[in-house]
Parts: C-alpha cells; structure tokens; sequence
C-alpha cells in the first residue's frame, strides 16, 4: 500500500463493525509501550509505574496481526500511542509494516513530542502523516512542574521539525486546567496565526494520575468559548480534522484551527468510534471502563486471523453506552493513561 493513499477522507466507513447502540467502530487506538520519558501529574507517579516485563509487552509481530484482524473485520484507522511511543525501539520500523496492511488508510501517533525533532523525518517516510502533540504549556518553568522534565525546548523544536517534514494535520492536545494553564489560553490561539497547527483544548478528566482533579478545575466549553469570543471572531468548520471527537472553529486569517473536546461538561459517548489496545494486549472498549478483554493469548497461540476478529467484534457487543464521569459519583480509571494509552 503507498504511503500516500494513508489519509482521513472523512466519508464513513460502511464495512465497519458496529456495537450493541448501532455505532460504528473503524478506530483503534492501540498503546505500544507503558514506557514514557515524562512523568505528567495527571498521568503517573513521580516514580513512574510499575513496568510491565519485556515477555508481556505485544511483539512487533503480534501488533501487524492484531491489526490485520482488525481491519479484515472492517476497522480503518490506527492510532498509535502510549506511555510514548518514541521510546520503543525502532518504531518506524513498525510503523512501516502497519503502512502495509491492506484496509487501514489512516495511520496517526500520540506523543509527547520530545523525541520529534530527531525521528520526524523517518516517521513521515515511514507512514505517519498526522500526528497529535500532547503540550499543556507554554512557559518552560510550567512545563517542568507538570512533567517533571526539562524538555520545553525540545517539544517546541518537535512541533516544527513535524511541520516542516509535511505532517498534517499537526495537533497540539491542551489539557486546560482552571488556575494552572487558562491564563495561557490566548497564547495557544497565537500558535495558530501564521502556523498550520490544530490547537485542541480538552477537558481535565479525572483520570488514575489526577489526584487533585476537581469538577472546579475543569473549564467548561461555553466558559471557553464565551472567554475567546472576548477577543477573535471564530467560525465553525463542519468538516472533521480526523477521526475524533472535536469540534473545530477557525479565527478569519489564522492559518490553523481551534478543536474542543469536552468528555465531561457534554459528553460524545454517542459519537464514540473507537476502542483502545494497551500495551500488554487487552481491550477497553470504553476509556473509563475498567472491563478489559485480554487477546494477546489469541495472538501468541497463533490463531487464525478469523478467530481474532471473532474476539474484537464479541467485545464490541460489550461496549457500554456511555462512560460514567458525568454521573454523580465520579470514579477514575483503575490504570494510568500511560498504561492505558492516550
């Protein structure tokens, strides 16, 4: 398959799977390390997690199978992340092996970005044309109490050298979080002036790492949009920027985009088109769903790639309706996104 024909048309897929609620299910988005170079409040520990072993970690092998399963029972996009996917041991070559399985025509990546500057270039030859950067603030000495890591400068230089190589759409993901980064809101929005990048604003969720996450932190999206109506005019774009749940506006002269994702105050359970993969090969159909369906044994013991795709369509029948953040009693995930993947 040529690199090129790995792009997000937009148009629906009709081969794809569905769930017990009738939505479509062409999106996987599969971790393939626990492993990060970041220690990020909300995500993990100052010591990190507890590293799963080597044996338990899919192979190269057993992710291609994986997906070919998948796509043979109709799934399309991949998206790859972690922990940091930057960190595994020769990524691009896994990223070319997945390039080449017939069906999947949109190949992306999650990162932390401080590993790009150095590996943009290959990543692009290899297949990966999109790519979301997660990056909650401008201001280095922000940067280094979030992440614990004095990386700022580096993520900035993986910002452009993924620009610069052709990656497009390039996604800035901003966790926006009251009295810590809202004051930085407008300095994102300036990103997007004479640059082609996404900047996606997302809600705090109360995930395994956020131990001070509060519903007073969170930023609404009307609050967020009635505080940028203040200074730019934005129109909405109806066309989708991928395969996620954002909403995107477009400030008249600006060369990039703004995307909101609001898991919390509105949540797009109806709209949902995923499950996820962790490292250590267990399905979640549902992010803040602790039910996991362990298929890596099916990988290792070679069945056949029917057998696989058994499996993924018996979880989906699974899939809960929507997720329970929203509900009275707020209760995180059980896994850190780290192990889970972003």
């Amino acid at each position: 398959m040529s690199r090129d024909i790995l792009k997000t048309t937009g148009r629906p897929n009709d081969a794809a799977p569905t769930d017990g609620f009738a939505r479509t299910i062409d999106y996987l988005r599969l971790s393939i390390t626990d492993r990060c170079n970041l220690r990020c409040r909300y995500c993990m520990p100052e010591e990190g997690v507890p590293r799963i072993s080597h044996d338990e970690v899919m192979s190269f092998e057993e992710i291609v199978t994986l997906i070919r399963a998948a796509a043979k029972v109709g799934f399309q996009r991949i998206r790859l992340t972690g922990g940091e996917p930057l960190v595994r041991r020769d990524i691009t070559d896994l990223v070319g092996m997945i390039r080449d399985v017939e069906g999947i025509t949109d190949l992306s990546m999650t990162t932390n970005g401080v590993l790009m500057e150095e590996k943009a270039p290959e990543l692009f030859r290899a297949g990966i044309q999109r790519v979301n950067i997660s990056l909650d603030t401008l201001v280095s000495e922000k940067f280094l109490k979030i992440t614990r890591r004095d990386e700022f400068e580096s993520v900035m230089r993986g910002i452009d050298a993924a620009l610069s190589v052709g990656m497009h759409p390039v996604k800035i993901n901003v966790v926006l979080i009251r009295d810590f980064n809202d004051d930085e809101i407008f300095d994102f929005i300036e990103l997007t002036r004479d640059r082609p990048l996404s900047v996606r604003f997302i809600e705090y969720m109360p995930t395994n790492g956020a131990q001070n996450w509060s519903k007073y932190r969170i930023i609404p999206m009307d609050e967020l949009l009635s505080r940028i109506k203040e200074r730019y005019e934005l129109e909405e774009l109806h066309e989708r920027l991928g395969a996620g749940p954002s909403v995107y506006f477009k400030i008249p002269g600006f060369a990039g985009t703004l995307g909101f994702i609001t898991p919390v105050s509105s949540h797009f359970c109806h709209l949902c088109n995923r499950i996820r993969v962790t490292s250590d090969g267990r399905i979640r159909s549902c992010l803040f769903s602790d039910d996991e369906a362990h298929i890596l044994p099916l990988l290792r013991e070679g069945k056949d790639l029917n057998v696989i795709g058994d499996f993924i369509l018996d979880v989906l029948k699974n899939k809960p309706k929507k997720h329970n953040i929203t509900s009275g009693r707020i209760r995180t995930c059980q896994r850190s996104m780290s192990e889970i993947g972003g």
